[in-house]
């Protein structure tokens, strides 16, 4: 057990915040790439280099012996969630702006709190349930059902980022009611073995592009285009994708260790200014008003249902869905 002192959240603030940078840079470099290469040699090449990191920090943490696991159904049952989850996030980064896929990616937690009143039975109260209901409607309001037609493409590109967010939610959800008690970096490794698995096997079936819709469908096209040999220029990417990995396996991880989630939580939230930050400088991105609109509604009921756990002094369910994030 740590001692939860002053100096032990600052810490955890710290790192939680250098982890969210990272997310940020990963979440540019991919979308970068996304113009020349498949998504599943992004993520293969990034989870090679990233899984080195962790294999450190499983050492750090206690050697190989921490791998031994009693329950493998579960951790290939969980590393194919978070493969899911990260493939249609990533999709849809392709086609819609990063400020925008980032902020209907984080109506996360509210699945997380909404999961758990469903499924597990947990108590939430009215507030609560108010405040999920006040966050989806800022989903709504980025999806602008009113106009006919969306400039980025069909009306359902805007749902993978949803869909993202629900199957992250899932992943944590299962997580705290199957009871998983393994040490932060042997999850983080069997995750990567997961990416590992699943893009390799995307290699082998398509890596070729026979199953390549073209350029008309981008999300597909990005996802299933034939592999390329990266050129010297984007090499260095490829290489900064992996280390971000690394980087944010350990800093969120070790920040949820020390510090208490509803004390460092909030703090996740600066992912979306960053993302808007990274899509102008970048992308010539500038969100449009239903977009600020529909984020403030997105960060406030996220916010606000973290200050009711912490009042009610509460394990907060969000936990493990930042724990285990990109």
């Amino acid at each position: 057990m740590i001692s939860l002192t002053d100096s032990s959240v600052a810490r955890g603030i710290t790192l939680v915040c250098i982890g969210v940078f990272a997310i940020s840079v990963n979440d540019l470099l991919i979308k970068a790439l996304s113009g020349g290469y498949p998504l599943h040699q992004i993520v293969f090449t990034r989870t090679a280099i990233g899984i080195f990191l962790s294999f450190l920090m499983l050492h750090l943490e206690g050697g190989l012996s921490l791998l031994r696991t009693s329950q493998p159904g579960l951790h290939v049952l969980r590393g194919l969630t978070l493969v899911a989850a990260n493939m249609t996030f990533f999709a849809s980064l392709a086609v819609l702006p990063l400020g925008l896929t980032t902020a209907l990616f984080y109506v996360g937690p509210l699945f997380i709190t909404l999961f758990s009143f469903l499924f597990l039975r947990e108590k939430v109260g009215p507030l609560r349930l108010g405040a999920i209901v006040f966050g989806f409607m800022g989903v709504l309001v980025m999806q602008e059902p009113w106009r006919s037609g969306s400039e980025y493409g069909p009306a359902w590109l805007y749902a993978l980022p949803v869909i993202a967010a629900a199957l992250y939610a899932s992943m944590a959800v299962m997580t705290r009611a199957l009871g998983v008690k393994s040490t932060a970096s042997a999850l983080t490794i069997y995750n990567q073995l997961m990416f590992l698995v699943v893009s390799s096997l995307f290699y082998l079936i398509v890596g070729e592009g026979q199953a390549d819709p073209g350029p008309d469908s981008p999300s597909l096209h990005f996802l299933l285009r034939a592999w390329t040999w990266p050129t010297a220029e984007d090499w260095p990417l490829f290489i900064l994708t992996g280390i971000c990995n690394g980087i944010v396996a350990y800093c969120i991880t070790a920040a949820y260790r020390m510090a208490p989630s509803a004390s460092i939580a909030p703090f996740e939230y600066i992912g979306l200014p960053l993302a808007i930050f990274w899509g102008w400088l970048f992308f010539a991105e500038w969100p449009a008003l239903t977009t600020w609109i529909g984020c403030a509604m997105i960060l406030g009921a996220g916010l606000f249902v973290f200050l009711r756990e912490r009042q009610k002094n509460r394990p907060n369910p969000a936990r493990k869905y930042f724990a285990t994030r990109r």
